[in-house]
């Protein structure tokens, strides 16, 4: 039988997802962990973890000096379920301003992948798996489009992580799931196996439709494709921070419970 769907799991395996890609720019240690994104994502540094036992105020000080030595202005801060008390109150009394707000949803696959109106896949979206340089440049320009962020990086890197992709596609460690529509890359989205055993949680991340796509169910098929893989695969929890604007809506449809919820906050430098 596989471990209940609790909130004190949820927030464990919450607190234990934290991802950066490996050619990116990383402090971590027993106070924070602060990354510096390749520049093909487009994005500010972000601080992904403050201990709940340090200063919240020496934390943001520290985050911030480095910020300033990369030469960035802006800092993004998550605010995770694990995060300290008085970390959003430090944050508004710096000037930060909310960025984006995700809820933190969690789904049992113990008795199998949801079926129903909640997800029902249309018959026009074929998904594909994330193998070759092909289809990791549509993924990539995909995410760029979907997110309004970032770009697809060059050849080599695209080669490097059409490589890395098929390996772990290969060795059931991680997925990403490419849609289309008539041939064109619409959507995409990513499955990290974790957890005990190292493949009992499935960690849904970066699902995301172009914008002349949505409203086709193109998200639904890519979780659909997620979901069913995961369970294969043995995980018994499928876990995802969406949106509360835009996924959010689809995976509660989709059978998914909500355990809290995780802001980001950008904080000048």
């Amino acid at each position: 039988m596989s471990p209940a769907v609790t909130a004190a799991r949820v927030a464990a395996e919450s607190a234990a997802w934290v991802w950066y890609p490996d050619d990116a720019d990383v402090v971590r240690n027993d106070r924070l962990v602060l990354v510096r994104w390749p520049d093909y994502f487009g994005a500010p540094p972000n601080l992904l973890r403050v201990s709940g036992s340090a200063p919240v105020d020496g934390v943001l000080d520290e985050a911030l000096a480095q910020v300033r030595a990369w030469g960035r202005d802006e800092l993004v801060v998550r605010v995770g379920l694990d995060a300290p008390a008085g970390l959003e109150d430090a944050l508004a009394a710096r000037g930060a301003r909310v960025h984006e707000t995700l809820d933190v949803l969690a789904l049992d696959l113990g008795d199998g992948v949801p079926g129903g109106p909640g997800l029902d896949v249309p018959s026009d979206v074929e998904v594909r798996w994330q193998a070759d340089e092909a289809t990791t440049r549509d993924a990539l320009r995909v995410a760029a489009e979907a997110f309004e962020e970032g770009a697809v990086p060059s050849d080599e890197r695209v080669g490097e992580l059409a490589v890395q992709a098929a390996a772990d596609h290969e060795a059931g460690r991680a997925s990403t799931a490419v849609a289309y529509l008539d041939g064109r890359p619409v959507g995409s989205g990513g499955l990290t196996l974790a957890g005990a055993g190292g493949h009992d949680v499935a960690r849904l991340w970066g699902g995301g439709v172009v914008p002349e796509a949505r409203g086709r169910g193109v998200y639904r098929a890519v979780l659909a494709a997620r979901l069913d893989l995961a369970r294969t695969r043995g995980a018994s929890m499928a876990l995802v921070k969406g949106r509360v604007e835009t996924s959010g809506p689809i995976l509660r449809r989709a059978g998914f419970a909500v355990f809290g919820r995780e802001r980001s906050h950008v904080l000048p430098a």
